[in-house]
């Protein structure tokens, strides 16, 4: 009987493991956009969470200045890459 049910719950738990279903949901599509702004979402996190170790102390100045420019540069080139494949949907909607 012990070993019935053990072999029961080993082929129910290979089972579960190893079936793959016939279709598998994945998600939206993601877009170019859809991921800058994600990342962009993060780069700002960071700011924030870098801010907030330097005030309470945990971050020396001269890494600071040093994280801060680089996830500032970040920000920037997230932006503009951004603005940059906008332009193109704002010039179809003016034009119609």
């Amino acid at each position: 009987m012990i070993l019935f049910a053990c072999a029961l719950i080993t082929a129910g738990t290979l089972f579960y493991i190893f079936y793959m279903p016939g279709e598998v949901y994945s998600g939206g599509e993601k877009t170019r956009l859809s991921y800058l702004q994600e990342r962009k979402d993060a780069v700002y996190e960071n700011l924030r969470d870098l801010n907030f170790e330097y005030k309470a102390g945990k971050v020396p100045d001269v890494d600071y200045q040093t994280m801060k420019a680089s996830l500032e540069d970040e920000a920037a080139a997230l932006l503009a890459e951004m603005a940059r494949l906008e332009q193109p949907a704002v010039r179809n909607t003016i034009r119609s």
